[in-house]
């Protein structure tokens, strides 16, 4: 019996105390709220000169608001064709840079199903460049780059409700994206799905929408010149902000299917501009859809007259 007991406590003896209390000096309570939290601060100062370029370029308009566009969309596009790393790379990222400036272009001037059209053509020359294997992808990396930029100019050049859609935008995702990371982190709960996006969880992802959409029927029927009906732009928020969390986790699984992280790390604490766009591309292209359907006389006149 004594033998026993020597053998299992004599290693712990030799460390001059008992496993019991060597244990409770661990505090892993405090490593993992760290350790969840350790990304704000560059994520703070990131969004802030990201959400300041993107104010500005509403405000200032005309090119300014086109240049910056076309340069987010330029970046995504560019990310996108480098990540899937297929063949004759270079000449594929400069298709997709022209791609989306002409597109861009061709949109200011109303040429919606022209610009289109263009992105179509570059599409299946990228697909025919990238070989097999990657063609589809090829194609789709300047079908997603293109969508931004097209929505986006789309919806801004619309007359009358151009600025308060892009700002009705913002709200709703920027709301989302910040309650979701909130929400996730200090609620936690069951993961939404693991095997794609880790991080991601049920609260969070609720917290976002619910946030989202009471963001943007607020800054969308309120703050934004003459008031509008509240509850139309409010469940026309939560199911925008519903298809930019989609977005999110759709770029997870592109992410996840080549074996990243992040798209690329141009951007301190968020990795890529297609991480911090991926809800944004989503959102702006499904708004775009919504508000061509509506038959009105603008795009962005479709998101907010329900009379």
């Amino acid at each position: 019996m004594t033998h026993h007991r020597s053998r299992h406590h004599a290693p712990f003896a030799l460390l001059g105390q008992p496993p019991a209390r060597r244990q409770k000096k661990t505090t892993v309570p405090d490593r993992l709220r760290t350790h969840r939290l350790a990304d704000l601060q560059p994520r703070i100062l990131s969004s802030l000169v990201l959400m300041s370029a993107a104010l500005l370029s509403v405000w200032l308009g005309g090119p300014a608001f086109l240049v910056v566009w076309i340069l987010a969309a330029s970046a995504v596009g560019y990310e996108w064709q480098h990540l899937i790393g297929a063949e004759r790379q270079r000449l594929r990222l400069v298709l997709a840079l022209v791609a989306v400036a002409v597109a861009a272009t061709v949109t200011a001037q109303d040429g919606i199903v022209a610009a289109v059209a263009f992105l179509a053509l570059a599409g299946t020359l990228a697909a025919l460049l990238a070989g097999d294997g990657r063609r589809l992808w090829a194609c789709a990396g300047i079908a997603y780059a293109g969508a931004l930029v097209v929505a986006v100019v789309a919806l801004h050049d619309s007359p009358g409700y151009g600025a308060r859609a892009i700002v009705w935008l913002f709200a709703t995702v920027w709301g989302t994206d910040v309650f979701a990371y909130f929400g996730g982190r200090l609620i936690g709960g069951p993961k939404l799905w693991p095997k794609v996006s880790p991080s991601k969880t049920w609260s969070g992802t609720l917290s976002g929408v619910v946030a989202g959409a009471v963001f943007g029927a607020v800054i969308g029927a309120r703050w934004l010149g003459s008031p509008l009906p509240v509850l139309p732009i409010f469940l026309l928020g939560l199911v925008t902000a519903m298809v930019a969390q989609a977005g999110d986790v759709f770029e997870s699984c592109i992410k996840r299917h080549y074996g990243v992280k992040d798209s690329s790390v141009l951007i301190p604490g968020h990795g890529g501009f297609m991480d911090r766009l991926d809800g944004f591309v989503a959102a702006a292209a499904f708004a775009t859809l919504v508000g061509i359907c509506r038959d009105q006389p603008s795009i962005a006149e479709g998101l907010f007259v329900w009379s």
